[in-house]
């Protein structure tokens, strides 16, 4: 069994096939996935979703969070938040909250405004008692002191791990997770050291699709069936048994986010 832990499944790149993609996902083995959201209106895409794969048995369970990305972050309204707080409080079926983050790479939004709001969210999280998705690109600093000012008071996973040695460090310092995406499957890549040093008890997979598709399906749209091949290039760099790191990364994003049935 395995686990999408994070995928933006109410993408419209996924409007065509959206179906028939979930199906072939459950016939390679994906029995769960996280529909990660990007902003407040994407909470009412999530919770339709949510509910018409609930009459679909053929395909994976799903659930949900309740976030704004960092991207989004410069146009988001005042009361995004409140709808954030509302469908996280009020749906068992969204069990985290995010993503949110920092991301000084794109800069599609003031830095500023994206820290604002990551903080919102580690204290929404906080009063929710949820864990945060959070989203950290060319901006390990300003996250890890972040982190380290919730010790104690937020939990969460920093996804799509592509920071350096010190952020990994505080984050599992603090005690929390940390996510690989296909990115470890491109010949570029160059953090296999950094894969090795998370603790299995620390580590999850996802695919982030439709974005960064694993090599060789790289230059498509990525789809919750290639978490499969994310988990065989990790159980490589790890020198693991690829059952035994299926199960354990399944166990841990089950515990993690609470995922029942």
């Amino acid at each position: 069994m395995l686990i999408d832990s994070h995928c933006h499944l109410t993408d419209g790149r996924y409007d065509e096939d959206r179906w028939d993609m979930l199906a072939r996902a459950r016939e390679g083995g994906v029995e769960r996935i996280v529909s990660v959201c990007s902003d407040a209106a994407d909470t009412e895409r999530i919770r339709g979703l949510l509910e018409e794969a609930a009459q679909r048995e053929w395909v994976p369970a799903l659930w949900g969070t309740a976030g704004i990305h960092p991207h989004e972050a410069e146009a988001a309204n005042p009361g995004d938040l409140d709808v954030i707080r509302r469908v996280a409080e009020g749906d068992p079926r969204f069990v985290a909250i995010g993503e949110t983050g920092l991301d000084f790479f794109y800069d599609h939004s003031p830095r500023i405004t994206q820290e604002s709001l990551f903080r919102d969210h580690l204290e929404l999280a906080h009063s929710l008692d949820l864990p945060v998705v959070v989203h950290s690109r060319e901006a390990d600093e300003l996250t890890g002191q972040i982190l380290k000012e919730w010790s104690g008071k937020a939990r969460g996973v920093v996804h799509c791990y592509t920071g350096g040695e010190e952020l990994l460090r505080t984050a599992l310092g603090l005690g929390w997770m940390v996510s690989f995406t296909g990115i470890v499957t491109f010949k570029k890549y160059d953090g296999q050291d950094l894969v090795r040093s998370v603790p299995r008890d620390r580590l999850m997979i996802e695919t982030d699709g439709p974005y960064l598709a694993p090599t060789p399906f790289r230059g498509r749209r990525n789809e919750p069936a290639h978490v499969a091949r994310v988990a065989e290039e990790l159980a490589a760099i790890r020198g693991e048994d690829l059952r035994e790191l299926q199960g354990y990364t399944t166990e841990n994003a089950i515990r993690f986010f609470g995922l029942s049935g």
